[in-house]
């Protein structure tokens, strides 16, 4: 039987409600992708060019924020729901120093996101180069933090895993 994990990493606590509604659907267990330092609320500040995240962003999209904790049994996990919320059309840069810190090679990954309105963008084509050929990526989508866990099991239920 196929283990399932779902991992997030939530700066304000949106991405974490969501992920909290889906593990309970798919029956997986959950990750707090933590990182070392904290975002305080200026560092989230998008509207600052010198705040944190837009740096990590905008300037230096190669930096790998570090990460506390890890992954314990990776290997027992065939499918990843990997959730972050969106900032600058794509996921956190933290995002990938999650990807990079393990070997997902034959699993599945399946991005979800929050965002008061954009999209996924780019998201997946800037995630896959972190993980080896032949991670399988499938499509993700994008929720309020106020989802209804119906509409999560519905996108759930439509997947082609």
């Amino acid at each position: 039987m196929s283990k399932i994990l779902v991992a997030y990493f939530s700066a304000s606590g949106s991405t974490k409600g969501v992920a909290e509604k889906l593990v309970n659907i798919v029956d997986g267990d959950l990750y707090e992708i933590e990182p070392e330092e904290h975002y305080t609320t200026a560092d989230l500040d998008w509207t600052n060019p010198k705040s944190r995240s837009s740096i990590e962003m905008k300037e230096n999209k190669s930096f790998r924020p570090p990460i506390k904790g890890e992954v314990e049994n990776i290997d027992d996990y065939d499918t990843i729901y990997l959730g972050f919320p969106i900032w600058w059309y794509v996921a956190p840069t933290i995002v990938n120093t999650f990807l990079e810190g393990y070997d997902f090679s034959g699993k599945t990954i399946i991005p979800f996101a929050t965002s008061g309105s954009s999209g996924m963008g780019n998201t997946v084509n800037e995630l896959k180069p972190s993980c080896s050929d032949d991670t399988r990526f499938i499509d993700g989508k994008r929720f309020s933090a106020s989802v209804f866990e119906d509409e999560l099991k519905s996108w759930i239920d439509n997947l082609n895993i």
